[in-house]
């Protein structure tokens, strides 16, 4: 029976599948950390506030990717190139969401409407990332290779989406609210569809490693493609709402180091 738990662990327990599952998420996380960390040195002076927070989630981003690439190293193992149809993150901002790399290489500082979508897409894909990592805590908390990187991620990313949460409707109630609700259904509408195509991909990758048989195949594909109906006709929602969370400040200090 195919199930979260039994599909995971077919993964981590095969080496070549374990190294380019980690190499995915180290490179995706790695970009992420660039992108804040960018942000954070161009933020304009009507939101200087925001620029330690930001500098605060990059910091979290690079750990993150750290710690995928030291889980590779921990079995012997060297970080394998991403397939292009895999790379979540230029996914993204090849389809115009987010704040373009060509922007962020600029030195020009940015707009508050930057700020805007920044913060927007951000919350769309810290729900992206902070469900997959409860669904990783759930099964694999107490796991003795990964359990460890699993807790520190899951709570780093939930910290992003509260975040993302309580400065958004700060702006919102600054004047930016209309802005926010359409930039947030459209990162929405355009994640699911994404996410969609990278999981086809991963899935695909995988199945070719771990001689995965047609049958298997079709149903994982099936269950993709499920998911994306779920979320088309009605999931997306959960990704555009706003409520103040019960973590407030959560990127008030430095971040945690994960010994």
């Amino acid at each position: 029976m195919l199930s979260p738990r039994s599909l995971f662990t077919e993964i981590l327990d095969d080496d070549d599948s374990f190294q380019l599952f980690c190499s995915i998420a180290a490179s995706g996380e790695s970009q992420g950390g660039w992108e804040n960390g960018r942000i954070s040195a161009l933020v304009p002076e009507s939101q200087r506030e925001l620029a330690p927070k930001i500098a605060r989630h990059g910091a979290d981003e690079d750990k993150h990717g750290r710690i995928f690439t030291q889980l590779i190293r921990k079995r012997g193992l060297e970080s394998v190139p991403v397939p292009p149809e895999t790379d979540y993150t230029m996914l993204l901002e090849r389809h115009g969401i987010g704040l373009a790399h060509s922007r962020l290489r600029e030195d020009t500082a940015l707009t508050e409407a930057d700020i805007v979508t920044y913060l927007a897409h951000s919350r769309v894909t810290e729900q992206r990332a902070s469900e997959q990592m409860a669904m990783l805590l759930k099964y694999f908390a107490g796991h003795p290779e990964i359990g460890k990187a699993v807790r520190a991620i899951a709570r780093d990313e939930d910290n992003h989406l509260a975040y993302c949460h309580e400065e958004l409707l700060r702006l919102s109630a600054l004047g930016h609210g209309r802005t926010i609700n359409r930039i947030l259904r459209e990162c929405a509408l355009a994640e699911i569809r994404i996410y969609r195509d990278v999981s086809l991909a991963v899935m695909a990758n995988m199945g070719r490693i771990l001689g995965w048989p047609a049958p298997k195949a079709a149903a994982l594909r099936a269950g993709i493609h499920a998911v994306y109906l779920y979320e088309r006709a009605y999931g997306w929602r959960r990704m555009v709402t706003l409520a103040m969370p019960a973590r407030r400040n959560a990127l008030g200090g430095p971040a945690v180091a994960v010994a």
